[in-house]
């Protein structure tokens, strides 16, 4: 581990990148200074392809000029620049500064446009066309990678159209979530429930909440397992926005659905990541794409216009 923190690959690319230039620059005093002794005719007496012969003519002055040119760029960028191993360059430059200073043009140039939008509460944004329109283009750049073009989800990825929310859907709650991340977890619950028998009657009696298909008599035996879960997921099962454990009688599953699925669930918990996004956008932009995740399950609230 220490040849990756010491010095000596910082040393080492330093002098390769030097003695590259220096042996550019002896090549090119060798090349202007060597003489070859020509034949009558001036050629090197070296003869290709029966009748291609070299010449003993000087290289072009405009080829040597632009060779030195070279050099001299080479030797300057290293002064200015980190060339030279771990040795900043005079001017200090970082490709980390470099991106600050492009992501601040950026947000300077479109702070204008998210002004008028930043001062109007979320369900006037979602109303907008304009907002609407930049709020899409934020989801499909940020958010459709994991909740789908559509926004509909996958398999533990949430759907934002329906009215199903873990943490709540009002648009404060979608803005914290948008900002702060989540980071919901399902702790295995197998050893508070019993056997693998009682995991399977429980999974039955999961099932039987939200009228999904199910074994009734194991459902009952099942009932009584309920207990450990209720902390959670209240003992009526219908969930907890507060902790984003989910509602178990709407019939609608993030991780899967069958006695398996939630037999996996109790024996090996979930762990589900939601990552904030504070750190790639601004308030303003984060305020617009609330407006357009809120706007996804409340459609029935605008008219076809967007007025």
């Amino acid at each position: 581990m220490s040849d990756f923190i010491s010095d000596f690959w910082s040393n080492y690319v330093a002098i390769i990148t030097v003695t590259s230039i220096l042996l550019c620059a002896v090549l090119l005093w060798i090349s202007g200074t060597t003489k070859v002794k020509p034949t009558s005719d001036n050629t090197t007496g070296h003869v290709w392809d029966e009748d291609l012969c070299e010449m003993n003519n000087p290289l072009p002055r405009w080829w040597v000029g632009l060779f030195i040119m070279t050099v001299c760029f080479g030797l300057l960028y290293a002064f200015l620049y980190p060339t030279l191993g771990s040795d900043p360059g005079r001017l200090g430059w970082t490709s980390t500064g470099q991106h600050a200073t492009e992501v601040q043009k950026y947000q300077d140039r479109i702070e204008p446009i998210y002004a008028a939008f930043n001062a109007m509460p979320v369900e006037a944004v979602a109303r907008d066309p304009k907002a609407h329109a930049i709020g899409e283009r934020l989801f499909m750049n940020n958010c459709a990678q994991c909740h789908g073009s559509d926004a509909r989800g996958s398999k533990s990825f949430p759907n934002l159209t329906d009215k199903d929310w873990l943490y709540g859907g009002d648009p404060e709650t979608i803005k914290t979530t948008i900002t702060q991340g989540r980071q919901g977890m399902m702790p295995p619950m197998a050893a508070a429930v019993g056997t693998g028998e009682d995991v399977t009657n429980l999974a039955h009696y999961v099932l039987s909440l939200s009228g999904s298909p199910h074994d009734s008599i194991k459902a009952a035996f099942g009932k009584s397992k309920f207990v450990a879960c209720a902390a959670c997921h209240g003992m009526d099962g219908k969930g907890n926005t507060a902790l984003g454990a989910p509602n178990l009688t709407d019939d609608v599953w993030l991780h899967g659905w069958g006695v398996d699925h939630v037999a996996t669930m109790v024996n090996k918990g979930k762990l589900n990541v939601m990552p904030a996004q504070s750190a790639k956008l601004t308030g303003d932009q984060i305020h617009v794409l609330t407006a357009y995740v809120w706007s996804l399950s409340n459609a029935g609230k605008f008219s076809k216009s967007g007025n």
